[in-house]
């Protein structure tokens, strides 16, 4: 469908949706014109994890419920689209419609086809469970980067709340998923995940220290040169065709690419916790947040 046409088909479907009216900051015009906050839908408990598909459809997770939803990018429903998700968390689409997520439920890596059929890809690093795999991102050249906190939860079975590893890391799965090596073990509770579309950069929240660092990523998987983006942490994040960051929490706080906070878009849920582009034409703002999931119409283009 034609991208111009596709952003109609959504403004007209959202005119019966709760619009917020709470003022924007938006130093540098990222957010388009006359644009209000919408809240498409509630009922969840805990909304996380949202990802994109070719297609512009949003997929997000009720994480407490252990589902996986499907916003549609042309319609505005929602539907269920996996039942048992393994209490997945963040997630990712490959180009091939391949769903990799987090499932939290047993601290693995799975993946599902279009049909919502799991394999698992990750169980353990080095014979010892991981902490709770907890948000991810693609490299386009291959290979899956992703944090490793610690948020003990009540549904774990035969484990206790002490990490079998010796802290909260950052990992690399190579692209024929034969290698996973530690990239980041310096930080204090790594959570969001983010890189550039050159495959270049990537960014990683440190939740626990309140803060966002910047790394150079090696061809080999390796992460380089980290150096302090931003004075914030996040819980997810997304970028935009201008190098833009966008972290999540408290609303969702926008950085430019020199780590200068540019915009800031109240939500009305006392916690933000993930975000990414939707629609065909990647400028519907897709957030997550607590019970709800909102959109807000955007200048900027996401990147995928």
């Amino acid at each position: 469908m034609n991208p111009i046409k596709s952003t109609l088909c959504i403004a007209a479907l959202l005119i019966g949706a709760q619009a917020f009216s709470q003022e924007i900051e938006d130093k540098k015009g990222i957010v388009a014109k006359n644009a209000q906050l919408v809240k498409v839908q509630d009922g969840f408990e805990f909304t996380e994890g949202p990802a994109v598909n070719r297609f512009g459809d949003v997929y997000f997770t009720d994480q407490p419920n252990n589902r996986i939803h499907k916003w549609n990018a042309i319609s505005n429903e929602v539907s269920v689209f996996k039942e048992d998700a393994g209490r997945s968390n963040g997630m990712y689409f490959m180009l091939d419609g391949t769903l990799v997520t987090c499932a939290d439920n047993k601290n693995e890596l799975w993946a599902f086809d279009t049909d919502g059929n799991p394999e698992v890809w990750i169980t353990a690093f080095k014979g010892k469970k991981l902490n709770g795999p907890n948000d991810l991102w693609i490299r386009p050249k291959g290979g899956i980067y992703f944090t490793d906190p610690l948020y003990a939860r009540p549904y774990w079975e035969g484990r206790g709340e002490e990490s079998e590893q010796d802290g909260q890391n950052v990992y690399f799965l190579s692209a024929d998923r034969t290698e996973l090596f530690k990239v980041a073990d310096d930080l204090v509770k790594p959570n969001g995940i983010v890189g550039t579309p050159d495959s270049k950069y990537l960014f990683v929240s440190d939740i626990g220290a309140k803060k966002t660092y910047k790394y150079e990523v090696r061809e080999d998987g390796y992460l380089i040169n980290k150096t302090l983006f931003c004075e914030m942490g996040s819980d997810g994040m997304a970028i935009d065709d201008r190098g833009n960051v966008y972290l999540t929490g408290d609303g969702v706080t926008v950085f430019n690419r020199n780590g200068e906070q540019i915009a800031h878009i109240p939500v009305p849920a006392k916690w933000t916790a993930n975000v990414v582009f939707g629609a065909l034409d990647r400028k519907t703002l897709f957030i997550t947040a607590m019970d709800a999931v909102y959109t807000l119409q955007m200048k900027t283009r996401g990147v995928w």
